[in-house]
């Protein structure tokens, strides 16, 4: 399972709409992936029914949650040290209750409420509509944790609040958990095995969300391709279902076409895929969907055979350059972006050098990249010593990052001169007198806003570039709009 974590969003405090029945106050921070901050939209929801309005507010708030993040230690760290900052507050505030939410809840559960005494509330992935009665302990003078691991929680069935949106593009999870045993990766065993939510409760989320006017959706999950329903359960007992289950058997393919006919005008976007379960039919499933964008999010982590074994990922090099190479010649506009991992343990020079070169052959539109760091909990902390020097790992990863950099450039450079559609998201961060917006590649575009506005569709014709950013003037109404 791969993770984009967006350093912009680390931290946020969600805000929703207040219902003036409800007279306790809500303050949630998301850290990590957008797994996380979705889900927060789902505690947000569940607690708006028990009484809590969300405040921005940290000290006026009776209930501090935190959804965390195990995915790497910086964001543990960045966690542990707004706990120290919250229970000052509690020293002010007595009647305020903390609790951790998420991945960092899961690992660390006995650690937070007996060792370190630091919060009142512990509740994973899987036990959030267990909150009220965990809220109801702790206003009792109790501690209250939950960290059992489901087999058929989804969630399906919570419409989430949306909570800081753009009101233009939204998420929608379409699974949860995962059954790849990646051996950097701590998600198996603090989300849990893999299983799939109903494709009805999907496509009514995605029609309400037309019906409030987004206009874009992401479906999400630790791994889309790997979708499956076949009336519930988890994905790996798939094998032990009737005859009747697998003839009506919804995968990835089948599900991205039944949203993208639903709302033929709505754009759909995915994340996050990974290469051992991404199959022709998805691909051809894009083509043929105009409102399904060309982006495809491909992490690969290494570019070398050997560590690409150590890390249990099932795939090799020639098998992801095979899905590269189909991907090209059926989408040959398809923007590919990559997650990196510079010095896994026992990564040679040799190995090192495997991945760039694999970075020169498909030259990623972006990518994402970090340094190895060992995740406590994961197999490769178990077994394999961390073993390449920090200094030969942020030399490794400069690489890296300078490669992309590159790579990056010469994508956009290929856009300069088209005219593109671009959804409208919001003012650009450098100047208020322009849009940014996105076209069907992700990229971002900047063009002066004139009469357009948020949630439309429009034409810009991409004058110039730099590595990140395509910059154009709009000429119009695109006909989506």
């Amino acid at each position: 399972m791969e993770k984009i974590i967006d350093e912009k969003q680390q931290g946020n405090s969600l805000v929703l709409e207040q219902n003036k029945a409800n007279n306790r106050k809500l303050y949630i921070e998301s850290y990590g992936c957008q797994m996380n901050f979705s889900d927060s939209e789902i505690v947000a929801s569940i607690l708006a029914k028990e009484g809590f309005n969300t405040t921005q507010q940290m000290e006026e708030a009776d209930l501090v949650l935190v959804n965390t993040c195990s995915i790497r230690d910086k964001a543990e760290q960045t966690v542990r040290k707004r706990l120290e900052k919250f229970n000052a507050v509690k020293r002010i505030n007595p009647k305020m209750k903390v609790g951790v939410l998420g991945c960092m809840a899961e690992r660390l559960k006995s650690k937070f409420l007996e060792e370190e005494k630091i919060v009142d509330m512990v509740v994973g992935p899987d036990a959030y509509k267990d909150l009220p009665n965990l809220v109801q302990e702790i206003d009792e003078g109790r501690n209250a944790v939950n960290v059992i691991l489901s087999k058929e929680e989804t969630y399906g069935d919570v419409a989430p609040v949306r909570l800081n949106s753009n009101g233009v593009s939204a998420f929608v999870s379409i699974t949860r958990g995962c059954d790849n045993m990646c051996t950097f990766c701590v998600v198996p065993f603090t989300r849990g095995r893999e299983r799939s939510r109903d494709p009805q409760s999907i496509l009514d989320e995605v029609n309400d969300l037309w019906d409030r006017g987004f206009k874009e959706i992401t479906l999400l999950g630790q791994n889309v391709d790997s979708y499956l329903w076949y009336g519930g359960g988890l994905k790996k007992d798939y094998d032990k279902a009737t005859d009747m289950q697998k003839a009506t058997a919804v995968n990835f393919s089948g599900l991205l076409a039944l949203v993208a006919e639903a709302q033929p005008k709505m754009r759909i976007r995915f994340s996050t895929s990974n290469p051992q379960d991404m199959t022709l039919d998805v691909i051809e499933t894009m083509a043929k969907h105009n409102n399904i964008c060309k982006y495809i999010h491909l992490p690969v982590q290494s570019g070398s055979n050997r560590i690409l074994k150590e890390m249990n990922r099932l795939h090799t090099r020639e098998e992801y350059f095979e899905l590269i190479d189909n991907i090209r010649n059926i989408i040959p506009d398809c923007a590919i972006s990559q997650d990196m991992i510079a010095g896994f343990p026992t990564e040679t020079e040799e190995d090192h050098q495997d991945t760039l070169s694999l970075m020169e052959y498909v030259k990623y539109d972006f990518g994402f990249m970090f340094a190895y760091s060992e995740r406590p909990g994961t197999l490769a902390e178990r077994k394999m010593e961390d073993d390449v020097p920090e200094e030969v790992k942020k030399r490794r990863l400069t690489e890296i990052i300078n490669l992309q950099q590159k790579h990056a450039l010469y994508r956009t450079q290929q856009h300069v001169g088209k005219t593109e559609e671009v959804l409208i998201e919001g003012t650009s961060k450098k100047s208020n007198a322009h849009w940014m917006g996105r076209n069907t590649q992700n990229t971002v575009v900047v063009f002066p806003k004139e009469s357009y506005k948020i949630g439309e569709f429009v034409n810009v014709k991409i004058n110039e570039c730099t590595a990140a950013t395509l910059i154009g003037e709009a000429v119009g109404y695109s006909e989506n709009n």
